[in-house]
């Protein structure tokens, strides 16, 4: 079984004796974790309907990290991810939304 450290051991393993100094670090630590890790992830699915355009991002959603399509570009059904656009769009947009 883990143990966990408290601030003023990590304190004294770090060889430091301000608490501000060392709270902010371990803030700053578990941030950077967050960041490289992608803890707390959650998968919703939406069905896709013929000739809606917009859907709703559920309220709780922060960031998405990937969409994918069944049938998009391929043959074996499988879910595939739609790539970003990083340039204008080819197809003329005729509804002007």
């Amino acid at each position: 079984m883990e143990k966990s450290l408290k601030v003023k051991e990590i304190m004294e393993r770090a060889g430091t004796n301000q608490t501000g100094r060392a709270i902010a670090y371990i803030k700053d630590a578990l941030d950077e974790m967050n960041i490289l890790s992608e803890t707390h992830v959650t998968t919703t699915r939406i069905d896709i309907n013929a000739n809606q355009r917009f859907y709703n991002i559920p309220n709780d959603c922060l960031k998405i990290l990937d969409i994918r399509c069944k049938n998009h570009n391929n043959t074996d059904s499988k879910y595939r991810s739609i790539p970003r656009s990083i340039y204008e769009p080819k197809i003329v947009d005729e509804d002007g939304i």
